[in-house]
């Protein structure tokens, strides 16, 4: 949507959930504004010779609770709007799951598949030299996003440690387990997404065998939240991702596009099984499923396509893929959302994991992992769920309320706002 404002729609629900608390505007005016902006030029050198030039960007939101803690991003529509949206959400994400981080995020204006990997380790190298005086293990800490891996945060966490003159892998989080990763974290945005879906459906007393399930997205988040969800028992229906958008009334076989496409570039271009055919974006949208599980990228359910959408859950494991006039819409419609604060607070959660393993040189089993992240994710729910039973609010303003609660109630203590 041309013109769209992701961190204005970030304030605007902020504002009302203040307004729904009673707060006065003082009590939170601190939290409407990024602490801290980094712009960056980032040279790279290519191997044919020729230089470019990228944007990159780095927002800290708020460390007031710890840490500043959000992802990177390498993509061509990355902006610093974006960007500053992003590390809000990081911010209310993390006091929902109750953790010691506040919001951060960052990313480089480029497509990366534009470059090849000794490009992309140049590129990611450089961009870490510019953004180092402000990035830190007690500072701010990276993670994974769209277009960045674990082998990304390895090169990240080499680059600094050199800068450093000391190994610290606690720079960044999501890291392969053989430089310092945890358990369990490559899955535990998707598992917690299923963990949010399990926590809605125990309430409403739906069982997930009975599910169909549509999935827009199949990166990580995407592809390890579907085949969970298929291995609770839903049936995955139909599946998009940048390229192809499939579809098979029968129940599409998770597993077999999962490994299909980890082994063509993250890509379902090409996959095929007895019964699919493919259809178009805005039409696996529109399926008239159970669940719509919102895995891409933000703003892909607006005003332009809302009324088409058919499903009666919206579980948002993408950041922000529901604008503000989709989720009044839906909300007045009775078609409930798990919001993205709230369902994919997974990732973020066992990237907290990640980094307590990483500063006590301890590291825990996958089983004590996500035995911790069911638990934390169970407390989460719950306390947004009370929280809109008490005031009687959509659940993304429930959200914001419980995490401006917890902000605010900290501000005071500190004196942030003397």
């Amino acid at each position: 949507m041309s013109g769209y404002n992701p961190y204005e729609n970030m304030l605007n629900t902020l504002d009302v959930a203040a307004e729904k608390l009673g707060y006065s505007r003082s009590d939170y005016e601190v939290l409407r504004h990024p602490e801290r902006e980094l712009k960056v030029a980032v040279p790279l050198q290519l191997d044919n010779g020729d230089v470019r030039v990228y944007e990159g960007y780095r927002c800290q939101h708020s460390t007031l609770r710890g840490s500043a803690k959000g992802g990177l991003r390498f993509h061509p529509d990355s902006d610093e709007n974006e960007v500053r949206a992003l590390a809000a959400w990081m911010t209310i994400k993390n006091a929902i799951a109750n953790i010691p981080y506040g919001g951060g995020k960052g990313g480089i204006k480029v497509d990366p598949k534009t470059l090849n990997p000794r490009e992309l380790e140049r590129l990611t190298r450089n961009f870490v030299r510019r953004i180092a005086p402000i990035i830190g293990v007690n500072t701010d800490v990276p993670a994974p996003d769209v277009n960045t891996n674990s082998q990304i945060m390895s090169w990240i966490a080499d680059e600094y440690s050199t800068l450093k003159g000391e190994w610290s892998p606690g720079i960044v989080t999501g890291k392969p387990i053989e430089v310092g990763g945890s358990l369990g974290r490559n899955e535990a945005t998707g598992r917690g997404c299923l963990i949010a879906l399990q926590s809605y459906l125990a309430k409403k007393n739906l069982d997930i065998k009975n599910l169909t399930v549509a999935v827009q997205g199949f990166g990580n988040v995407g592809s390890v939240g579907a085949r969970l969800i298929a291995q609770a028992g839903a049936k995955v229906v139909a599946i998009g991702d940048v390229s192809v958008n499939i579809y098979n009334p029968n129940g599409i076989d998770v597993e077999k596009a999962y490994e299909y496409a980890n082994s063509h570039g993250r890509s379902l271009e090409g996959y095929s099984e007895p019964g699919m055919t493919t259809i178009g974006a805005q039409e696996l949208l529109a399926q008239p499923v159970d669940v719509l599980y919102m895995a891409a990228l933000e703003n892909q359910l607006n005003k332009d396509n809302m009324e088409n959408i058919q499903a009666k859950i919206i579980l948002e494991g993408a950041n922000g893929p529901t604008t503000n006039d989709a989720d009044k819409y839906f909300y007045e419609k009775g078609i409930d959302i798990i919001p993205d604060v709230l369902a994919n607070g997974g990732g973020v959660v066992v990237s907290y994991y990640e980094w307590v393993q990483n500063k006590a040189s301890f590291y825990w089993t996958e089983e004590e992992v996500n035995e911790r992240l069911t638990k934390n994710m169970q407390n989460s729910f719950e306390a947004v769920w009370e929280m809109q039973h008490k005031y009687n609010v959509p659940p993304r303003q429930a959200a914001y309320m419980v995490a401006l609660e917890r902000l605010v109630v900290e501000t005071r203590w500190r004196g942030y706002n003397c």
